[in-house]
Parts: C-alpha cells; structure tokens; sequence
C-alpha cells in the first residue's frame, strides 16, 4: 500500500536532527541488514568495499528501494518554528512507503542526470518551480555553487565537473532535509575532485544542511567527513568520529579496505615558516611541518594524513638529518601480521600509527612502553588537496 501523506510528529525540543534506519533489505546473493541512528550533523560518509551495501543505503533513503523491510524516520528542523519534527519515511509493517518526492530528501549520482534539452539556468529553474514555501534565493544557490557565467550554457557544452556542479544547485534547490551524495567525484579529474570538495563543505556550513556522502576514497572522505559508516558485506562494522574511525580500521582484518595510517586535524601554526613548509602545532611542544600550499591561507585547520609506511623508528634522537619531522612518543601497541609490524605510538595525546618489517622490530628490540622517535619527511604528511 502507497500512501502520500507524511507521518509527522513533533519532537521534544534538545533533540538533534537525527536518521533513524532499523531496514532490511535481501536480494539472491546479498543482504543489507541495518540498525542504526545517525545524527544529522555536517557531513557523514559511507565507506566500504563494492558491493558493501554503500549505494543500496542511500537508495533505501531516498525511497528508490522497493524490496526494504523495516522503518527509516526522519526527524529534522520544522519550518515555522525551531522545534523538530519526525517524519516516517517507511514503516513495512504498517504497510507506509513515503513516496521518494514527499521526503525532502536530495540525492546526487555519480552521473550529473541532468536535461540535456535545457539550459544550465533551465535545471536550476525547473527544481526552484517544484519547491513548495521556497526559502532559498536562486542567486544565492548560483553563487554558491559558482555558476553566474554558466547559466546560458546547454548542460552538454560543460565539463563532467562543471555538470556536477549544477547537479548540486538543482538538489540544493529543492530544499532538501538532508542531501545524499552517491560518489559525486567518481569520473572527475583531480583539480574539479578538489574544487567540489571545497564547495560541499562550504554549503554544508552556509546552509547547516546535512550530507550522507559515499565515496570509495578514503582520502576524500578525511577531507571533508564529521563522522563515518563503514559497511562491509551489507553490515555496519564501525561508526563514529573519522579519525578514530580510520585508526580503528588499521586493525581491521581485511588489510585490502585502506592504506594503514594517522589521520590527523591539527592547528595552523604558521602558513609558510620562510623556507616553504607550513607548521601544524601537534602539542604544546611538539610541531609538524610539510609543504606548504596556497589553499592552506585561509584556512585555521588543517586536515592530512600519513601513511603508516612513511614514518620510521629511531631509539635516540635524530640529528644532522635531511628529515624535518621528529616526534617523540611512547609505543602503547605491538600488533604482528605474517613479516609486518604495525606500531601504535602516543605522542601526547595524538596517537600515530607506524609500520616496520618484524626484522626491525627484532633488531631494535621494540615492546609496549618503549620511548622512541618518529621520523618522517615533509612530503609524508598528505591532505586531498595536496
């Protein structure tokens, strides 16, 4: 049974935006089994494997997904007042499918889907007519997507980033609840990957609009996530805050699923110290360096990683080295897999993750509790976007 009309149920005022997805959903050779709330605050990434249940999650959101048995509520911010609202998007039981057009739900594909036989302006235009009490000025969306000089093209004149920057106007538009981004950036180049990637971020603060944005990249989603969902064979195997989220799947059994490393959000202590490298304040002691970048300037914090294969172990201090990062640190973890050690080290309060052969652990005599020196070269410390 179909039914058009939303469920709506005011909530207690101190709750947050929250999904709510207690669904399962089974075909031949698979099943997504999930149980989970999860807060509708900045943007939260999915990741996993192909064929992980990714795609199918967001299908069973916007309301694409037929075959789900289960519930998924809504709850989010009323229009004429601050207090929220729940929203029932599916109750099986019930028998209550929330058609996908009802659920102010946006959703952006990998393909820009857009209508070739209308202009860039055209798209925007027609999403702006098919929004009931629209809030959101057109002129705005442009600017903040960055369209002014586009709007007379045909959608067929632009390039895959350009295309996908109109998708996003056209979901903005129709003033979604939530936006659900299923790998926007997959067949961009790395500079329009980069441009986008900024975008979202700065609609997401303008608008305070939540995102749910799968990507196979585990580099984009440092970059811009709050918290991740990681997903392995339709189940949920980890969520929670990015950083630890991937420290935590460093241990993860399935080495294939990402590169071992730190992932960091760290101060910026100075932008350019004179020789080319900005300094990031790990602690009240200890400082890190890489290469600068002008996207760095106006920026407080930055985001970056470094993969556990670029840091190498000393017992005593280094000197009259080329290497410009030194961190002192104690190891509190010791794991062994088949010729590789991975080392977790506390520097402060910031742990980091360090691989080595088991012949140099051997040979440095390592245990839980040792006082070392991490070493590692500027280049090693990586963001997205450099």
């Amino acid at each position: 049974m179909m039914m058009s009309n939303a469920k709506l149920n005011k909530v207690p005022a101190g709750d947050c935006p929250q999904l709510d997805i207690n669904i399962r959903v089974s075909y031949q050779q698979f099943e997504l089994a999930i149980n989970l709330p999860i807060p509708l605050k900045g943007i939260t990434g999915i990741f996993g494997h192909s064929a992980s249940g990714k795609s199918t999650l967001l299908r069973a959101i916007a309301g694409l997904e037929k075959t789900l048995i289960g519930d998924i509520t809504l709850t989010s911010d009323g229009v004429a007042d601050k207090a929220l609202v729940s929203k029932t998007l599916v109750n099986s039981e019930q028998g209550y499918y929330l058609k996908p057009e009802a659920r102010q739900i946006g959703l952006v594909f990998q393909n820009s889907r857009l209508f070739g036989h209308l202009s860039v302006l055209g798209n925007l235009e027609f999403s702006v007519k098919r929004c009931k009490n629209r809030q959101l000025d057109l002129n705005e969306v442009i600017e903040l997507t960055e369209l002014t000089t586009l709007l007379e093209h045909q959608v067929n004149q632009l390039s895959g980033g350009q295309q996908q920057r109109v998708a996003l106007a056209r979901a903005i538009l129709a003033e979604p609840k939530l936006l659900l981004l299923d790998e926007p950036l997959s067949a961009l180049d790395q500079h329009s990957k980069t441009q986008l990637l900024k975008m979202m971020l700065n609609i997401q603060k303008k608008l305070n609009l939540p995102m749910l944005y799968v990507s196979h990249s585990l580099d984009e989603l440092q970059q811009v996530c709050d918290t991740l969902l990681v997903l392995a064979k339709g189940k949920v195997v980890n969520f929670g805050n990015i950083h630890q989220i991937i420290h935590q799947l460093n241990n993860f059994d399935d080495p294939t699923l990402i590169h071992q490393q730190t992932s960091l959000s760290l101060p910026i202590k100075q932008f350019n110290n004179g020789h080319g490298l900005a300094v990031l304040a790990l602690n009240a002691e200890q400082d890190i360096y890489l290469t600068s970048d002008k996207a760095f300037e106006n920026q407080t914090q930055l985001r970056c990683f470094i993969l556990a294969s670029d840091i190498s172990i000393a017992l005593t201090e280094p000197s009259n080295s080329s290497i410009v990062n030194h961190l002192f640190g104690t190891i509190k973890q010791i794991s062994h897999r088949k010729n590789k050690v991975l080392l977790t080290i506390n520097c402060g309060s910031q742990e980091f993750f360090v691989t080595i052969s088991a012949f140099s652990q051997q040979k440095l005599s390592l245990n839980s509790r040792q006082q070392v020196y991490l070493q590692f070269k500027a280049s090693a410390v990586r963001t997205f976007i450099h």
